[in-house]
Order: structure tokens, then sequence, then C-alpha cells
């Protein structure tokens, strides 16, 4: 039996690939739908150290690593080093917050087994490392956009809070960050992190492309994508809500104030009328 281990970390929202490439001496422009994958000699140099062939990294644009057979935790952790060279903005004190392990097994069997742990196939093809690293990449990533989600959740219930006690009152930033906290994480989940997009190999080959759509159902990525849509909505839903309350309010207030000019005109004429001011 042959394994391979994966570990799958989501780490920021965005990584410049061509950056990477460029500094390892990769010529070729990445686009997002595909990984950066460093082996051989240029995981040797980025780590200082000889490594196994059957070692590899592949970075992804919407902020996943996944380490394919790296059970050495001073490797990974000399490569989200290397990485926050080209991303300082990264903080890594909570890097395995959102990371999964997984283990391809190749055996003698007739059929694919699934399972949370691992995948058992009954012989190896060379797409398999790259589209479990993919599909452990993208869960990684959207397990990090529904916690940002929530956060955004536990926002909105504050400002609920604070209408249920008469305090009607929300300012034009306050309404402002939080729409952008929302637009963020929508564009997040649709243009980093590509639920709906399929690698390259699973046009052409079809076993790659029946393998991939395996993998994408058993981890539920397309119903977890569905579910964070539909809570977007609800989210854009309430924030119309508080746009139109608040406005309604600032309208009410100026309208309040014209009445009051109005009312202060008309004593000052009738004041002057009477000959109690010139």
């Amino acid at each position: 039996m042959l394994d391979f281990t994966f570990k799958a970390i989501a780490i920021t929202n965005e990584i410049d690939l061509n950056k990477i490439a460029l500094q390892c001496g990769i010529p070729k422009k990445f686009t997002w739908e595909e990984p950066l994958i460093l082996k051989g000699n240029i995981l040797q140099t980025i780590l200082g150290k000889k490594v196994d062939e059957s070692k590899s990294v592949l970075v992804f644009s919407f902020g996943s690593l996944v380490f394919i057979n790296h059970s050495n935790e001073n490797e990974i952790k000399t490569f989200l080093d290397y990485i926050q060279f080209f991303e300082p903005d990264i903080d890594f004190k909570n890097m395995y917050k959102y990371s999964d392990d997984y283990s391809l097994q190749i055996s003698e069997t007739e059929n694919l087994e699934l399972t949370d742990e691992y995948v058992v196939v009954p012989e190896y093809e060379h797409f398999y490392p790259e589209l479990i690293s993919t599909v452990l990449a993208k869960s990684v990533a959207l397990e990090k956009t529904e916690e940002q989600l929530g956060d955004i959740h536990d926002r909105l219930e504050t400002m609920i809070d604070r209408l249920e006690k008469g305090k009607l009152r929300i300012g034009n930033k306050e309404l402002a960050r939080t729409t952008a906290r929302i637009l963020r994480h929508d564009y997040n989940t649709l243009a980093y992190i590509m639920i709906l997009d399929k690698p390259d190999i699973t046009w052409t080959n079809s076993n790659a492309s029946e393998f991939y759509d395996k993998m994408i159902d058993f981890f539920e990525l397309n119903d977890r994508h569905i579910i964070l849509k539909s809570k977007t909505e609800i989210l854009y839903n309430i924030m119309d809500g508080f746009s139109t309350i608040s406005h309604s309010i600032r309208g009410l207030f100026v309208e309040w104030i014209v009445v009051i000019l109005i009312v202060i005109e008309i004593v000052i004429t009738v004041l002057q009328i009477v000959g109690w001011i010139p």
C-alpha cells in the first residue's frame, strides 16, 4: 500500500502566486484557476535542506496551502516564513485554526472508498494529489469564510439589539463598514475560492472529472456554498432594512428641523407685527 498525506491550511484571503513564481524562477503566468506547485530543487532551496521527491507544496491564490507528505512541523514552519516574505500581513499565531489532514491510500480494492480522513483507490493516477489538494484547499478556505460570516452575523445581532432598545440611529460609517464586510465575504467566496470552478484536468480526463465530483460531493462544497449564498442574501436584506430605517429617521429629523424653522420664522414675523421686536 502506498500512502500520500495531505495537510491543508487557510492562512489568508489571497496570495500572489506570480510573485512567488518569479522568485522561484518559474517562467509562467499563473491564473486564479491553477495552484503553484513547488517541489524538487525549488522546494529544497526554500526549505534549505534535501527533501524527498514525494514531497510538494501547493499554493492556492485564494489563500490556502496544501503540504503533501510533510510530517515535519519545522518544514511547514520554514515554508510559512517564506510565504510571509511575500504576504507580510499574514498572522501565523493561529495558523492551524482552519486546517484539515487527509490521506490518499492505494490498495487492491475494487471500488473507491471515501471517508472523512482518507480516500482509498485501486491504483494511482497522476491527477489524484492535485485534485485532493484542490478540494481540501477549498474546504478549509470555505471554513474560514464561514466563520467570518458568523462574525458578521454577531455584529448585525448587536445592531438589532440596539433597535429593539429604541436606539434607532445608525451611523453611515457603521452601515458602510458592515456592508463592506458582507461584500468582501461574498467576493472572497465567489472570486477567490471559486467553488464552482473545476481544475483543467477534469475537462480532458473523464476519470479525473468523476473523481473530483465525488470529492466535491463528499466534502459538500457545493451545498456549503449554496448555504453561504443564502445567508449572504439574508444579510443584504437586513442591511437594506437598516438603511431604510436610518434614512427614514434622518428624513424625519430634517422634516422636523424645517417645521421648527418655519414656526420660528412665523413667531418672529408676528412679534415684528405687534412691535415687540424691531
